[in-house]
C-alpha cells in the first residue's frame, strides 16, 4: 500500500498530466490554432443601451440657427452686442444677427426645431437636447479631439476606442468601432488620431470603411486561397505569440488579433456594405434616391451604419461631406464663417433626412430602445456676425442631441443665454456628456479605467457627472 501523497507531492507529480488535459481540450476546438478572442467584458449595471452611432457635425453646427430659438437675437438684429464679445478665431466681429430659419414647436413634445431640420423636427418627440454644451477650446482640431478623447490633444484613445474596450464586439468578424465615410468626406480636422485607440490595445482603434464603394476597406478582396492566408496566419500568429509570451508585450497580442479580425473581415465586410437586400421603401426613406448626391452619399452611411448595429458591433461614427459653399473646408465642413445661409443650408440637406430615417428605421425595427444616437459639432457659433452672413465659434454654450437608449425625448437640458452666447443653466461638459453615455451603456464612468504611464486613465479624466434629469 502506497503512502499518502501530500498535495505538494501530487500536484509536482501530475503536473505534466493537467497540460495535456488542457491540450486535449483545446485540440477539440474547431478554431484551435486561431488566437482566441478574450471574453466580452461585462457591464458595471443594468444597461438601457447596447451600442452607440455618433452623428459628428465636423466644423460646428449654429445652435440659435438650429435647436435653440433665440427671440432676442430678431428684436436685436444689427445692434452691437450689450455684453463684452471674447476673442474669437478671426475677430472679425460684427453685431448681433437673427437666425435666417424659423423656429416652430414640434410634435407632442413642443420642442422647438428650427426649418433647417424639416425631417428631424418630426422626430422630436425622441430628442433630448441640450443646450447647454460647453468647450474648453475655440479651434478645430483641438476641439475635435476633445470631443472625441476627452482631451484637446493627441494621444488619448477616443470614445469608440473607451466603448469598445469597455463593452468587447458582439461579432467577432467585424471591429468594435467603426468609422463611416462616403464620397468625398474627409477626416476631421486633427486626422485619423481623432479615431486613435490610444494606449489601449491596437484592436479597439477604428477601422474606416467607405460606405458606397465595393471595396470599402483596402485590400478587403483576398489576395490568396483561403487555405494559404490561413497558413500564413498560423505560422505568424506561431512566432509572435512566442514573442508576447517572453516579452510580456500586450501589444503584439493586439497585432496578432488586428490579423485575425481582418482575416475574418474579407467576408463580412462585402456582404455589408451590399445594400441590395434592402427595399426599395427603405431606400428611399433614408434618400438614396435624392437628387442631392450628398443627401444619398450620407443617406447610405445611416443605411450601413444600421447594418452594422444589426451585426453586433458597438461604436459607429458617421462622416459629414463638405458641400463646398460658404467657408467649410472638407475636414470642417459646417465651418461657415460667411455665407451661413448657403452653407449651412446645404449641410442640412445632407443630413436632415437620413438621419430621420435611421431615428425612424431603429424604432420600426425594435433597436431604438437599446441604441444610443448622438449628433454633436465640436463647438457651437456666435450670436453675432463675423463679416456680414457668417459666425464665428462659439465654446462657451452650444446645443448637442441625443435619442433612443434611455434619453428622455422631447426634452431640453439647460440653457444660454438670452443671445445664445453662454450656457447659463445647468453648464454641460464633455466629462458630463460621456460620464452619461457609458452610464446608458452599463458602466460606471470613473471605473472604466487604464493604466498607462504610471497612473490610471479614463474617458472623463477626472471629472463627469450623469446629467440624469435626461434619463427616461
Amino acid at each position: 500500500m502506497h503512502p499518502h501523497l501530500s498535495r505538494r507531492q501530487m500536484l509536482r507529480r501530475c503536473s505534466l498530466g493537467f497540460g495535456s488535459l488542457a491540450l486535449a481540450g483545446l485540440a477539440s476546438d474547431p478554431v484551435f490554432g486561431a488566437l482566441g478572442q478574450p471574453p466580452i467584458p461585462q457591464p458595471h449595471f443594468k444597461p438601457r443601451a447596447k451600442r452607440v452611432i455618433f452623428a459628428y457635425m465636423s466644423g460646428g453646427v449654429s445652435h440659435v440657427d438650429s435647436f435653440d430659438p433665440k427671440p432676442e437675437l430678431t428684436r436685436r438684429h444689427g445692434q452691437p452686442m450689450p455684453v463684452p464679445v471674447k476673442p474669437t478665431m478671426f475677430n472679425n466681429n460684427g453685431n448681433i444677427m437673427a437666425s435666417p430659419w424659423e423656429f416652430q414647436s414640434r410634435g407632442k413634445s413642443g420642442l422647438p426645431v428650427s426649418e433647417l431640420f424639416p425631417h428631424l423636427a418630426q422626430c422630436a418627440d425622441d430628442l433630448a437636447v441640450i443646450r447647454s454644451m460647453t468647450s474648453k477650446v475655440n479651434e478645430h482640431a483641438q476641439g475635435n479631439y476633445l470631443f472625441h478623447t476627452g482631451f484637446p490633444f493627441m494621444g488619448h484613445p477616443s470614445a469608440g476606442a473607451w466603448i469598445s474596450y469597455g463593452l468587447g464586439t458582439e461579432n467577432q468578424n467585424l471591429p468594435g468601432f467603426v468609422v463611416l465615410q462616403s464620397g468625398a468626406a474627409a477626416l476631421p480636422h486633427g486626422g485619423v488620431g481623432v479615431f486613435s485607440n490610444g494606449y489601449l490595445p491596437g484592436h479597439h482603434q477604428a477601422s474606416i470603411l467607405k460606405a458606397d464603394q465595393k471595396a470599402a476597406l483596402p485590400n478587403i478582396q483576398p489576395g490568396a486561397p483561403d487555405s494559404i492566408q490561413r497558413a500564413s496566419l498560423e505560422f505568424i500568429r506561431s512566432i509572435d505569440s512566442g514573442f508576447a509570451q517572453n516579452a510580456h508585450a500586450p501589444q503584439v497580442e493586439a497585432a496578432i488579433q488586428n490579423y485575425e479580425t481582418a482575416y475574418r473581415m474579407q467576408g463580412a465586410v462585402p456582404e455589408l456594405v451590399s445594400i441590395e437586400e434592402e427595399s426599395a421603401a427603405t431606400r428611399t426613406l433614408y434618400g438614396l434616391d435624392s437628387q442631392d448626391p450628398l443627401t444619398a452619399a450620407y443617406g447610405r452611411q445611416c443605411l450601413v451604419a444600421r447594418r452594422l448595429l444589426e451585426r453586433g458591433v458597438r461604436f459607429v461614427e458617421l462622416s459629414c461631406i463638405s458641400a463646398q459653399i460658404g467657408a467649410g473646408g472638407a475636414g470642417n465642413p459646417w465651418d461657415q464663417h460667411g455665407k451661413i445661409k448657403e452653407g449651412h443650408g446645404a449641410m442640412a440637406r445632407q443630413v436632415d433626412q437620413p438621419l430621420a430615417a435611421l431615428i425612424q428605421d431603429l424604432k420600426q425595427r425594435g433597436l431604438l430602445e437599446d441604441t444610443l444616437i448622438l449628433w454633436a459639432g465640436e463647438f457651437g457659433r456666435t450670436p453675432f456676425s463675423q463679416g456680414s452672413d457668417g459666425r464665428d465659434h462659439n465654446p462657451y454654450g452650444f446645443s448637442i442631441w441625443m435619442a433612443g437608449g434611455g434619453v428622455k425625448g422631447g426634452t431640453a437640458y439647460g440653457a444660454t443665454d438670452e443671445l445664445g452666447y453662454h450656457a447659463v443653466e445647468n453648464p454641460c461638459s464633455i466629462y458630463d456628456l460621456y460620464a452619461t453615455v457609458l452610464h446608458l451603456l452599463g458602466i460606471d464612468h470613473e471605473k472604466l479605467t487604464y493604466r498607462f504611464g504610471g497612473r490610471d486613465f479614463r474617458l472623463t479624466d477626472v471629472h463627469g457627472s450623469v446629467l440624469r434629469p435626461i434619463l427616461a
